[in-house]
C-alpha cells in the first residue's frame, strides 16, 4: 500500500485540532503518516496534540513563521508516497484518502487529485453552499483565472510533483530545499499552482464528490482587500519572469476574475460600496466575463449594488433567501454528477 502523509499547519487553533485530528484518524485508507506542525502557537494547540495516544502522528514545533513555512517543513518530513495538506479548522469525510488514492493509482498522468467541498460555519454547522471547480481538461488558463484547487484542504499530490517545484534558498541562513515560496506576502497557494502548471508536465484533476468540510472562518477573512489584490500581483509579477508568454496571453481575464473575487469577499464583509467599485473593475478589465460566466459576475454585480443601497437588515434576508436557492441548484447538480 502507498504511504499517504498528511500534513496539518496549526496556529492558535485549539477550538477545532481535535476535530480536524479525529477527522483523519477516521479514514477508511489507513496507510498515512499525520504530520502536524505547530507554527509558535501561544495557545494549547500543541499540548492537546501531544495528548493523543496515537503512532501515527507526529507533531514538529516551530516558531512562528507562518502556514507556508509550516507547510514546507512537512513536506521536509514527509516520507509518503503521496502528500495531502489539511487546515488545522478543515474536515474530511472518511473515505477522503481512499478516493483519492485510487483516483491517483488509476491516473498516472495525474498529480494532483482535488475534491468538491460543502461550507461549514465556525460552529461546524452545513451552511448549505458548495465549492464545485472545475474538474476535467483544466488548462493554464483554468490555473491562472480560477484556480480549481479551490482550497488547500482538498487536494493530494504525489510526492514526484513537489520534486518538480522545488528550489532552494537561505531564507532563514542555511541552504534548505522550498516547496512554497515563503518570501511571497500572499497568495502563495496560488504561486504553487501556477509552477506545478507551469513548469511540470502534471494534470490536475477532481473527484466529482464532497469529501472535504470547509470551515468559513469570519476571523479569517482580511478587512484589507487592497492587501489581497497586491500580493496577487506579486504573484504574476513573479510568474511573469519564467512564463512572460502566458502571462501576457492570461493577465487581463486572471486580473478580473480575482478582482470578482474580492468583490464576493467584499460582500461577505458587508461593505456594499467596496464591492461595487471591485465589481466594476473586474467588467472593465474583461468585459468578456459577462459572457463567460454570466450567471456568476450577474449575482456578484447585483449582490454589491442592493448592498450598497439597501440596510444591512434587509440584505441579509434577501441574501439568505439567494443562499438557499444557490444551495438547491448545487445539489442538482451534484446528484446529475452522481448519476
Amino acid at each position: 500500500m502507498k504511504l499517504i502523509s498528511v500534513i496539518v499547519p496549526v496556529y492558535n487553533l485549539e477550538q477545532y485540532i481535535v476535530e480536524t485530528i479525529q477527522s483523519v484518524l477516521a479514514q477508511t485508507y489507513k496507510h498515512f503518516e499525520l504530520i502536524v506542525i505547530d507554527d509558535g502557537s501561544t495557545d494549547k494547540t500543541a499540548e492537546i496534540c501531544e495528548e493523543f495516544q496515537e503512532p501515527k502522528l507526529k507533531l514538529i514545533r516551530q516558531r512562528n513563521k507562518g502556514a507556508n513555512a509550516a507547510r514546507n517543513a512537512g513536506v521536509r518530513a514527509a516520507k509518503g508516497d503521496y502528500i495531502a495538506f489539511l487546515d488545522g479548522d478543515d474536515l474530511w469525510f472518511p473515505e477522503k484518502l481512499a478516493k483519492h488514492i485510487e483516483h491517483l493509482e488509476q491516473s498516472p498522468e495525474v498529480g494532483i487529485s482535488y475534491s468538491q467541498s460543502a461550507f461549514i460555519d465556525e460552529a461546524g454547522n452545513p451552511m448549505g453552499l458548495y465549492q464545485m471547480p472545475k474538474l476535467t481538461d483544466i488548462t493554464v488558463r483554468d490555473v491562472l483565472c480560477r484556480n480549481p484547487i479551490s482550497n488547500g484542504s482538498c487536494a493530494v499530490l504525489r510526492q514526484e510533483v513537489f520534486e518538480g517545484i522545488k528550489f532552494q534558498d537561505d531564507l532563514y541562513g542555511t541552504a534548505e530545499d522550498f516547496y512554497w515560496d515563503e518570501r511571497l506576502q500572499g497568495s502563495q497557494d496560488l504561486d504553487c499552482w501556477f509552477r506545478i502548471a507551469l513548469k511540470t508536465d502534471w494534470k490536475m484533476e477532481g473527484i466529482p464528490e464532497i469529501l472535504t468540510l470547509y470551515r468559513v472562518n469570519s476571523h479569517g477573512l482580511s478587512a484589507n482587500l487592497l492587501k489581497k489584490q497586491e500580493s496577487w500581483e506579486q504573484v504574476m509579477e513573479k510568474t511573469r519572469e519564467y512564463a512572460p508568454d502566458e502571462v501576457a496571453q492570461w493577465e487581463n481575464p486572471a486580473r478580473a476574475y480575482h478582482l470578482r473575487y474580492l468583490a464576493r469577499r467584499a460582500v461577505t464583509l458587508r461593505d456594499g460600496m467596496t464591492a461595487l467599485k471591485l465589481c466594476r473593475q473586474a467588467i472593465a478589465t474583461h468585459p468578456q466575463m459577462v459572457l463567460e460566466e454570466p450567471k456568476r459576475t450577474g449575482v456578484t454585480l447585483v449582490a454589491a449594488t442592493i448592498l450598497s443601497v439597501l440596510p444591512t437588515p434587509i440584505y441579509q434576508q434577501l441574501e439568505d433567501l439567494g443562499m438557499k436557492v444557490g444551495g438547491w441548484f448545487q445539489k442538482r447538480q451534484i446528484f446529475q454528477y452522481k448519476t
